[in-house]
């Protein structure tokens, strides 16, 4: 490794080596040649003059790309694609003169920049979906288990851990959704010339409208693709990558909010992520559990929400058929921005396969606040015995308080059900006052709602994926 210039965090720290290959120059390049062979290769089955003896010599060198003579070619001429069939024409003489026929520069830049999404898209949903298997089980682990809800971050009526767990699953089965449909609608653009007409195809072909139209499709099919855009400039509408980004946007603050819940609860010692053995948590207090998992997740994903802009500006401020200031963003937001969601999908995998729950430490903080909760309950069982309920309702409201000043202001435990107990307008003991206290009381469908989530929506999406299944995040750092 060079340490004498700038490296990506993204690739050294935060990415996989998978998706660093979809988006590395090897990919771009061996896809530029497939695609010059699926063109090449289409044109003859389509009447063109050219040979099976050429195809097989274009096949023959598909793979073996002669970098150095594209760089050199390339250094000279200015032109990344020129040079790229300069040097291919040199290992294939006989179909030197057939390559990238009736094409222009975006018939391999913008095509393969649409494969190399798409694959990269795929990649997603396996990390995504395994994201989900992983939360799936610990919801339901958790299904039944009380603890403190919070809305505006003060104490609620209670959830159940499972149930929160659901939640954050639900984020991520709407961003599946959104990832399923991109995908599915993820087309080739095919070969349409300078600016969109496919006038040279229609010089090639003899003014055949039915053969062009068929070369497109047959590309596309050859490259793996239902087919091509219908109409579009010199390139693909750059609103495709403003789609693409939108949906990495979805998954970046879906994990944001899990991490940020994360970190809440493990400021509040109920549930923490994973901390390795030897993993030093602060270089100052020895004794910190800091938890830099989900910290660093909520730091991508602010990266990704924010680079989500990028191709919102490249799209509404392209002029007509094509400009050229969309290309140098292009390079950088849009791999940059699956650099990072792989990343933020790792991590996540990685923190929910390490979850740690402290069930006394959750009990603990409940049943602190659970007496408030169960003043409801107390008032309609006292009124069942003969009390009045608007007097009823008066003392609790004044009980209340003065347990709330007893915590607040003297750092004492909740004496609510105390201070009930010994006023006679309730009619009822301490004892039978606990018997409320059963927190499973006040969760509400909380359990029945995440098993039945579970069952009739997030498993048949494990069982539609489970070839994607199995995969283990390998953090580093």
């Amino acid at each position: 490794m060079s340490n004498d210039k700038y490296m990506s965090p993204l690739s050294e720290r935060y990415a996989s080596k998978e998706m660093q290959y979809i988006f590395s120059p090897d990919m771009k390049f061996r896809t530029w040649r497939k695609l010059w062979v699926a063109l090449a290769e289409t044109e003859r089955e389509l009447g063109l003059n050219i040979t099976k003896e050429q195809i097989e010599e274009l096949r023959a060198f598909q793979e073996d790309i002669n970098y150095d003579v594209a760089k050199e070619r390339e250094a000279l001429v200015r032109h990344d694609v020129m040079a790229h069939v300069y040097a291919y024409g040199e290992q294939c003489p006989k179909a030197k003169g057939i390559i990238h026929l009736g094409a222009t520069s975006c018939y391999v830049g913008d095509n393969t920049d649409l494969i190399v999404m798409t694959e990269a898209l795929r990649l997603v949903k396996k990390k995504l979906v395994n994201v989900m298997a992983e939360l799936s089980k610990f919801a339901m682990e958790y299904c039944g288990l009380p603890t403190l809800a919070f809305t505006h971050f003060q104490p609620a009526q209670p959830t159940t851990v499972g149930k929160r767990a659901a939640l954050w699953l639900m984020e991520l089965k709407l961003d599946y959704d959104d990832l399923n449909y991109l995908i599915d609608s993820m087309q080739l653009l095919g070969s349409k010339g300078t600016t969109g007409t496919q006038a040279s195809f229609l010089e090639l072909f003899d003014g055949d409208h039915d053969r062009i139209k068929k070369l497109d499709q047959r590309i596309a099919e050859k490259m793996g693709f239902t087919g091509c855009y219908p109409v579009s400039g010199q390139t693909y509408s750059r609103k495709i990558d403003l789609r693409v980004l939108n949906v990495l946007s979805g998954i970046a603050a879906s994990a944001h909010k899990f991490s940020n819940d994360i970190r809440l609860l493990q400021h509040l010692k109920e549930i923490e992520e994973p901390f390795e053995k030897n993993q030093i948590g602060s270089s100052a207090m020895a004794y910190k559990r800091n938890p830099m998992r989900s910290e660093r997740i909520a730091s991508l994903a602010n990266y990704v929400m924010i680079d989500a802009l990028n191709p919102a500006i490249t799209t509404s401020t392209q002029w007509f058929e094509r400009t050229l200031d969309d290309s140098a963003n292009k390079r950088i937001s849009i791999p940059e921005a699956f650099l990072a969601v792989d990343g933020i999908l790792d991590l996540y995998m990685n923190v929910v396969d390490g979850l740690v729950v402290y069930p006394k430490v959750i009990e603990r903080r409940l049943m602190q606040e659970l007496p408030f909760m169960a003043t409801e309950n107390i008032m309609m069982d006292a009124v069942k015995a003969g009390g009045d309920r608007q007097e009823l309702h008066e003392k609790i409201r004044t009980l209340s308080m003065e347990a709330g000043r007893n915590v607040k202001e003297r750092g004492l435990e909740n004496n609510l059900l105390e201070l009930i107990a010994a006023d006679p307008a309730f009619n009822m003991t301490l004892d039978e006052l606990k018997k409320s206290m059963e927190p499973s009381r006040y969760t509400g469908r909380a359990k029945e709602q995440t098993e039945e989530f579970l069952r009739d929506v997030i498993q048949p999406i494990l069982d539609e994926n489970k070839e994607l299944l199995g995969l283990k995040a390998d953090i580093k750092v």
